[in-house]
């Protein structure tokens, strides 16, 4: 009878381990799967082609609602590049547009107050073009090609047949202008030519949205065009919208954006009445003193406080460069939604959800794209092999506000005091001993792991 006791015990305690080994296990697959789920919302690695010719492209990564999620993405990050001597043909956008530019030298040129303001862009500088203004790009340099990063604001207004709508001003069969959609015989009583001049100026253009201004027959208007003088664009531009206002009342449907377009471009109601009549200058954020800076890295941030063209858009920018190894400590943006794209080297990203569960650990390396929801806790964390560099977006252009949740002059040293010690079910002193022992903040530096540990930042 002992022995039949003494075996049922040893069944019933290999049962208990088995079940809670299988439940460990379960819950270990059930972490995997919320961290590779959580990989695949906050990295957006799927670029989607928007422009594609010989003279350059334009790719996207797509923000937006995320299936069967309440988090929402409401920007996307557009990745334009142009090869020397070409041109980003006259448009305009239903969105509001930031443009970073990486690498190269650029020259824009937008409807600002009914004048053209064109401004010349150089590494490093920032620049903003609200949605309805018509502008274009050009990379005018002979041997460098053009790579420029920007932010794609989706507005209220914004058409949902796509993530964002370009109307090309000027255009042939490839892209169609938008004054290809109106009546031939409305459009030739408009502009006051003929049908058959009509026919060709709307089907001479082949090349596609970006082209190269010399070398082709197709290009020569283009490239005619850049060379006028600013008055001369400006009043070429005119007669087109002008043309279109024009038309026959029966062509509403079509008309209709348009009409938004010439109140935004002529300034005859609307945003630009509210805004100086000067055109806003650009804005270097290589040439801008961090805003924090330790032996283990720096940050730059820029909200409309420094630069106030980012009104228009709402968004901030800001620039982080971390050495070898280092972190940036957990933080939280109480404010705004953060996009970054990594500009050099490798990093890790670390994603925690609300319920206090690792949302994500992904590796990052250059070109990648992460966002980060409002309030998530989160940190950026070099590899060891190099600098780690990355610049972004903000969905606001007031000041954010980080706020650290480790390390020195952080949340945890300022709410230090028996309550927080009562909510982690510890003493004060033992919590004052844990909340100090990092003297640091902001950017930390690589810890040297103690025997049996392995320091998150080694990949």
């Amino acid at each position: 009878m002992g022995n039949r006791g003494t075996l049922l015990l040893l069944v019933l305690v290999l049962f208990s381990a088995l079940v809670a080994s299988v439940g460990a296990y379960e819950y270990e697959e059930e972490k995997i799967e919320q961290r590779t789920q959580g990989e695949k919302w906050f990295l957006l690695r799927q670029l989607h082609n928007v422009v594609k010719t010989d003279a350059g492209s334009m790719r996207m990564v797509k923000g937006g609602y995320r299936a069967g999620s309440f988090l929402h993405s409401p920007m996307h990050i557009g990745f334009i590049s142009m090869e020397p001597n070409s041109l980003f043909i006259p448009q305009y956008l239903d969105s509001d547009l930031v443009i970073f530019v990486h690498h190269g030298e650029a020259r824009v040129g937008h409807i600002y107050r009914d004048e053209l303001a064109e401004r010349s862009l150089k590494q490093g500088d920032v620049y903003t073009i609200p949605a309805g203004s018509a502008f274009y790009l050009e990379n005018r340099n002979e041997n460098q090609r053009l790579r420029i990063i920007c932010s794609i604001v989706i507005t209220s207004e914004s058409m949902g047949w796509h993530a964002f709508q370009s109307f090309f001003i000027g255009g042939g069969t490839h892209p169609a202008s938008i004054l290809a959609g109106f009546d031939h015989t409305t459009l030739s009583t408009a502009l006051n030519v003929s049908t058959a001049e009509l026919k060709t100026f709307l089907t001479r253009q082949t090349s596609g949205p970006i082209v190269h201004l010399s070398g082709s027959h197709d290009t020569n208007i283009w490239t005619n065009f850049i060379a006028q003088e600013c008055h001369k664009k400006l009043a070429h531009l005119k007669r087109i919208v002008n043309s279109a206002e024009e038309a026959s009342p029966k062509q509403e449907e079509l008309t209709w954006s348009l009409r938004k377009f010439l109140c935004t471009l002529l300034s005859r109601k609307g945003f630009f009445k509210r805004m100086n009549h000067k055109a806003p200058s650009t804005y270097n954020l290589y040439n801008r003193k961090p805003d924090f800076k330790n032996e283990y890295g720096w940050s730059k941030n820029v909200d409309e406080s420094d630069y106030s063209p980012l009104q228009i858009s709402g968004n901030g920018v800001y620039l982080v460069n971390l050495s070898s190894g280092s972190m940036m400590a957990p933080h939280v943006n109480p404010r705004a939604i953060e996009y970054g794209v990594v500009l050099k080297g490798t990093g890790r990203i670390q994603i925690v959800y609300p319920n206090g569960t690792l949302a994500m650990n992904a590796r990052v390396r250059e070109g990648d794209v992460f966002w980060v929801p409002r309030y998530f806790p989160f940190c950026q964390i070099a590899s060891t092999n190099g600098h780690f560099e990355f610049f972004g977006f903000t969905t606001s252009a007031r000041r954010n506000h980080q706020q650290f949740l480790v390390g020195k002059n952080s949340l945890m040293q300022r709410l230090r005091g028996p309550e927080f010690a009562a909510a982690f079910g510890i003493g004060e002193k033992r919590l004052k001993r844990i909340t100090n022992a990092q003297h640091e903040q902001v950017i930390l530096p690589s810890s040297s792991p103690t025997a049996g540990d392995k320091a998150i930042y080694e990949f």
